[in-house]
């Protein structure tokens, strides 16, 4: 077992080893696109991209609306102090 790079003295199993933890997020998003590739077809792809765009950005906006309500609200808390009824003192 002396020749193997865990026994090796000197030598860091890290710096052997090449692995990182996005290569596995890239390998499943190419699997995933492979397969759907052979599912949907090529000349459908362009279309649920679309899809996928218009779904992204509607969940921006969405969170960009409740981010700006959460701020207001907040801010409204901030400048009525403890006069509001509806609040306990």
């Amino acid at each position: 077992m002396a020749g193997t790079p865990e026994c090796r003295p000197g030598r860091s199993l890290s710096r052997d080893a090449r692995y990182h933890p996005s290569m596995d997020l890239l390998v499943v998003l190419i699997v995933i696109l492979v397969i759907v590739v052979v599912w949907r077809g090529p000349k459908t792809m362009p279309k649920l991209g679309e899809a996928l765009g218009r779904g992204v950005k509607e969940a921006r906006t969405e969170a960009t609306k409740a981010q700006a309500e959460i701020q207001a609200r907040a801010s409204s808390d901030d400048t009525s102090g403890t006069d509001d009824p509806g609040r306990p003192a």
